[in-house]
């Protein structure tokens, strides 16, 4: 059996430069270098899952599959739902250290990448 990764798909995979608009609409281009280490990682044994709330519609899931073809972007599976992996790539994402007295201190200085 394969292990999961779960990717998150906007600011992770799709660059999510632009505001939202609709679940069927996805106008940036994807995080450079993203397409070659997801092949990486799924050559390396690895299943890639992608998790967006956009996929929660038929139509918001059918516009992330014509990105990802569009772009040449090969995962195995596409979910609304988190599901079970060994790791979890989001770009709105604290990880947790085990020390719990930190965290209201991280959320309130949170960024995510693409806007430090």
């Amino acid at each position: 059996m394969k292990r999961t990764v779960v990717f998150d798909f906007d600011g992770v995979i799709h660059s999510y430069k632009q505001r939202y608009v609709s679940a069927e609409v996805i106008p940036d281009e994807p995080v450079e270098g993203i397409r070659e280490a997801i092949h990486s990682i799924r050559a390396a044994g690895y299943d890639v899952v992608v998790v967006s709330s956009r996929a929660s519609s038929a139509e918001g899931k059918k516009a992330i599959e014509e990105y990802l073809k569009e772009y040449k972007i090969q995962v195995d599976d596409i979910k609304w739902e988190k599901v079970p992996a060994i790791c979890y790539i989001d770009d709105r994402a604290i990880c947790f250290q085990g020390d719990p007295s930190t965290l209201l201190s991280q959320i309130r200085s949170f960024k995510p990448w693409n806007k430090k």
